[in-house]
């Protein structure tokens, strides 16, 4: 089964991006068939689906909204848009194709919780996406179908943007709250978990923007009509960013489950010519990367890739050949995780640090062979010892490269200079 367009389907027509076009498209139908619902029939509705969530967790969104306690108090609903892990646009696109899509799913997802706030935290780097978002919104205003009383029903639900300033670390759900309530953008120790105790202190439902517009169609489809994709662990389709070195990089609908080099080389064009695939980072930067052996038996669900000793993440996947020297990519990726650690962890302040230090070391010439252990010790000592994951994000690819291409980091210390580029930028 090739490329299945679902939540995609409408992206190329640019009147999609406006309220009267996103209506030519049956725009806001669900959300009326929702208000004829209870809301718990919504939650069973996408408990049932199998809907995970999109942003890289994956955790199962019905039975994190069955979190919420009962305790009468105000409820938010926050819209993770904020995509800062390397290799990912889907949101973006997203955003900028289709804002009402979002809007909807937030109303939707907002009615079953029982919440009469939300917030889209969105990128700081993403200003044309914001703007678009901006004018969906006050058109839905306009039409009613945001603030007091939306469409008779007897709803009311606000929605705001927030932009962030730029940080990684607020992409984790309690780092986005911590910015969101005007504190410093870092992660807070959980438990209590959002659900129960979020923003101000309020429980607080944090999703991502393809999970809450893939609700939107639950509702359409039908659980079954929902599931007739993808597995049975990780249900429907998903928007995948490809990236690297590829024809046609873009992003892609496709179902759960389905082979990675169908992918590559069906809907991607395949490599470009003369060039042999290496690698391929599966679920953005943090995931640890696969071999061209492991792609050759590599689905793009979460069960497989975890079987892989990988992970879906925010799928996004980046495609290495062998004109790309793994040295040199890591060394990329330990600069940007050193550089967007908050600080608030030591094992990710000073791991990360290290991490970088020695692989830039490696990079630049100087590297000694010990020091490819080093890397791989240090990594080791980073895991699961922080607040949030993001001394793991910087620990897992560190630890993989190392483990899968270590003859290319022994050539760099033993020659001086990279494998497959000759000299180092030291020697030119």
């Amino acid at each position: 089964m090739a490329e299945v367009k679902i939540i995609t389907e409408h992206y190329d027509k640019d009147e999609f991006i406006s309220l009267e076009g996103y209506k030519k498209f049956d725009g806001y139908k669900m959300l009326k068939k929702a208000f004829k619902m209870s809301p718990q029939q919504i939650i069973d509705e996408v408990k049932s689906s199998g809907l995970r969530g999109r942003g890289g967790a994956g955790f199962p969104t019905g039975v994190k909204w069955g979190f919420l306690p009962d305790n009468g108090e105000e409820r938010y609903l926050l819209c993770n848009a904020d995509e800062g892990e390397p290799g990912t646009f889907k949101d973006r696109k997203m955003m900028e194709r289709a804002p009402h899509q979002l809007i909807e799913g937030m109303i939707i997802s907002a009615f079953a919780v029982n919440s009469h706030k939300g917030y889209i935290y969105i990128r700081g780097e993403y200003s044309y996406a914001a703007k678009v978002l901006e004018q969906a919104i006050k058109e839905a205003y306009d039409a009613g179908l945001l603030g007091k009383n939306i469409l008779d029903s007897g709803f009311d639900f606000d929605l705001d943007i927030y932009r962030g300033a730029g940080a990684y670390i607020c992409g984790e759900e309690t780092g986005m709250i911590s910015s969101l309530e005007g504190l410093k953008g870092q992660p807070k120790l959980k438990p209590p978990f959002p659900a129960i105790k979020g923003y101000l202190g309020k429980p607080t439902i944090v999703n991502n923007v393809e999970t809450l517009a893939s609700v939107i169609y639950i509702l359409r489809d039908g659980v079954d009509g929902y599931r007739k994709y993808g597995t049975e662990k990780s249900a429907g389709t998903k928007l995948f960013s490809v990236s690297g070195n590829i024809n046609k990089p873009g992003t892609y609908e496709v179902p759960l489950g389905y082979p990675l080099m169908d992918l590559i080389n069906n809907e991607c064009g395949g490599l470009k010519p003369g060039r042999k695939l290496k690698a391929v980072i599966p679920g953005g930067s943090s995931a640890p990367v696969l071999t061209a052996e492991e792609c050759q038996k590599a689905n793009m669900d979460y069960e497989s890739l975890a079987q892989l000793g990988s992970m879906l993440g925010s799928g996004a996947v980046i495609i290495i050949d062998d004109s790309n020297c793994m040295v040199d990519m890591l060394n990329v990726i330990m600069h940007f995780y050193h550089h967007e650690s908050c600080g608030q962890c030591t094992p990710c302040r000073e791991g990360t640090g290290w991490l970088h230090k020695v692989v830039s070391s490696i990079s630049s010439g100087t590297g000694r062979l010990q020091d490819i252990d080093l890397v791989d010790e240090v990594a080791s000592r980073m895991m699961g010892r922080t607040i949030c994951a993001l001394s793991d994000a910087a620990a897992m690819p560190a630890r993989a490269f190392i483990q899968k291409f270590r003859n290319e980091f022994e050539f760099y210390v033993r020659e001086g200079r990279s494998k497959v580029k000759g000299v180092t930028d030291a020697q030119l």
